[in-house]
């Protein structure tokens, strides 16, 4: 996958400019009603859609949630668009932890769990959520410390969840593409240091919580970041190798959620 080539470069600016627009003007691409606004529904059978919760006390676009929006999510969607059969015509679509809405879409992603917070309401909607047959991924936490506030704000939802390494050979890796090698996936901190890691999270984490079925339905990319790889990817300085994986991973968690 050449991600770098010029024509999807300028494919990737265009769409993260016409996203920017549509937050600041009411969420309006091409005459349609953008979700991030949380108004009228886009027909599609698929949804990028962003968990939105509450952290250091804001749940607004200055929470930890909305790190990286909406570029990296537009840039993903585009190449979901180019490289699956997946119909998903519809803009970004923000999901917040204080509504039902959740429950109509089999997929969310979620970035800085290390800072989000539930209350008891919070927390049990999640909870059924995922016992419905919802798929979170998490992304974009480093390190020891970040870990244990992931892991406060998990046990509330599920306290008797079971955190594994997912192996190579788990089904999840092999729906659409074989990936039989995963490395650390590095923020645009490798840019300028060369460094892959943050804080102490010197070693990815490739995990994973299943539900009483055997059913996936966290998978958690720690010590990493893969909206960073996704966001980078028609850069020169950002290496193929980081962006090309980045997108493999969540093509195969989109399908693996939508198909299991």
């Amino acid at each position: 996958m050449k991600v770098a080539r010029l024509s999807f470069a300028i494919a990737l600016m265009l769409f993260a400019s016409l996203g920017l627009w549509a937050l600041q003007f009411g969420g309006r691409i091409s005459g349609r009603q953008s979700s991030v606004t949380g108004e009228r529904q886009e027909s599609s059978e698929f949804y990028f859609s962003r968990l939105q919760y509450k952290s250091f006390g804001y749940r607004g676009f200055r929470g930890t949630w909305s790190q990286d929006f909406p570029r990296a999510d537009d840039d993903c969607l585009i190449v979901i668009r180019r490289l699956t059969r997946i119909d998903a015509p519809a803009p970004l679509n923000v999901v917040d932890l204080d509504s039902d809405r959740i429950f109509n879409f089999p997929w969310i992603y979620a970035v800085g769990v290390n800072t989000w917070s539930f209350t008891d309401a919070e927390a049990a909607r999640l909870r059924d959520y995922l016992s419905r047959g919802g798929f979170l991924m998490v992304d974009h936490f480093h390190g020891e410390a970040d870990w244990a506030r992931f892991m406060a704000g998990m046990n509330m939802v599920l306290p008797d969840a079971i955190v594994e390494d997912l192996p190579d050979s788990d089904a999840i890796y092999h729906n659409v593409y074989s990936i039989d090698e995963k490395f650390q996936i590095p923020g645009e901190i490798y840019v300028n240091t060369g460094r892959t890691y943050e804080k102490d999270g010197y070693v990815p984490r490739w995990r994973g919580i299943r539900d009483s079925h055997g059913r996936i339905v966290v998978a958690i990319c720690a010590n990493m970041h893969l909206g960073d790889a996704w966001e980078w990817a028609n850069t020169g300085e950002y290496p193929e190798k980081f962006s090309g994986l980045a997108f493999r991973i969540v093509i195969n968690y989109i399908t693996y959620a939508m198909s299991h």
